[in-house]
């Protein structure tokens, strides 16, 4: 007896023992009636037994072509549930870290506009590293941040396609020294603690950034704060520890809190649409392209004059996944 069996083979016997007529059978499945009976005289062979009882005028079951077709039956309902389960494919699952992120956040909109046959659902991991685990599991198919960042034991796993120079900001509260400045040079931050993420397992490659940019400029990195979930509980913790808080250009702003961009120099945070290797779905490709069509038509890939970057972020910057 074979090992295996084509299911092609268990349909056409299904097919016949039904209408227990090869003619009509062979309509049924859009075969010729030659081809019909040639498979049903292999799956015979395979079974080692005889299935049918073929006459002139009748075709009828054996014992155990009746014995045969609850088997069979099931097998064919299971393969049909599997193919009908990846025929609408699971829905693409995009990281945009928070909400109110404009970059991430934009690239899922155009991306859903030139893909309106799939769904493409958004997640908030807060963090690329965070993400990161999530993308390798398998249990999230794409995200955004500052790639060269993340552990390279993660970035092994992983591929990238830079998006953006992003402009950097400060969050200040709006009594601030520095609130009324329509933009703030980074020398005007000396003195200062700011709020960059330390702690926070999710996003060392935000804290590393931040280290990089006040290094040498007498600016301290906040210490760790409680880790807040949720909208409502950050404000309310960065309210009360009242650090400026290291955001980009596009962060929503906080109640009693305004944004300003960094500048002199104008750093940037170095934003690439991160995924886990080998991936494929049928909504990715349309994400890519929903990266590279706002790259280029925002020139966000243009870096502006005067902007700072380290150095590592730029060799990747200039590659792509």
């Amino acid at each position: 007896m074979a090992a295996h069996l084509d299911p092609r083979l268990l349909r056409g016997f299904v097919t016949v023992a039904e209408e227990l007529h090869f003619t009509r059978a062979a309509v049924r499945l859009h075969v010729a009636q030659q081809a019909l009976s040639r498979d049903v005289r292999r799956l015979e062979r395979e079974l080692g037994t005889e299935l049918f009882v073929r006459t002139t005028r009748q075709v009828t079951l054996t014992p155990d072509g009746e014995r045969l077709l609850p088997h069979a039956r099931r097998v064919l309902h299971a393969q049909d549930e599997l193919l009908a389960a990846f025929h609408q494919p699971r829905p693409l699952l995009v990281d945009l870290n928070s909400p109110g992120l404009g970059t991430p956040r934009r690239v899922l909109h155009e991306a859903r506009e030139l893909a309106p046959g799939h769904e493409l659902m958004a997640r908030y991991e807060s963090g690329l590293t965070g993400a990161a685990g999530e993308l390798l599991a398998g249990r999230l198919d794409a995200s955004f941040g500052r790639f060269a960042g993340l552990d390279p034991a993660l970035r092994a796993g992983l591929d990238h396609q830079p998006v953006r120079f992003e402009p950097m900001a400060v969050v200040l509260p709006e009594d601030h020294r520095l609130a009324a400045w329509e933009s703030v040079p980074l020398a005007e931050l000396a003195g200062e603690s700011i709020y960059a993420g330390a702690g926070n397992p999710r996003t060392p490659e935000w804290t590393g950034l931040a280290r990089l940019l006040f290094e040498g400029r007498d600016i301290e990195i906040a210490p760790p704060a409680p880790l807040a979930v949720g909208e409502e509980e950050f404000q309310r913790i960065m309210a009360r520890t009242r650090n400026p808080i290291l955001a980009v250009t596009e962060f929503p702003a906080l109640p009693s809190t305004v944004v300003r961009p960094l500048v002199d120099p104008v750093p940037l945070s170095c934003v690439s649409l991160v995924w886990r290797r080998g991936l494929t779905h049928p909504a990715f490709d349309a994400l890519r392209r929903a990266a590279a069509l706002l790259s280029a038509e925002m020139q966000w890939l243009r870096r502006p004059a005067g902007s700072w970057t380290p150095a590592g972020d730029d060799v990747f910057m200039a590659s792509h996944g």
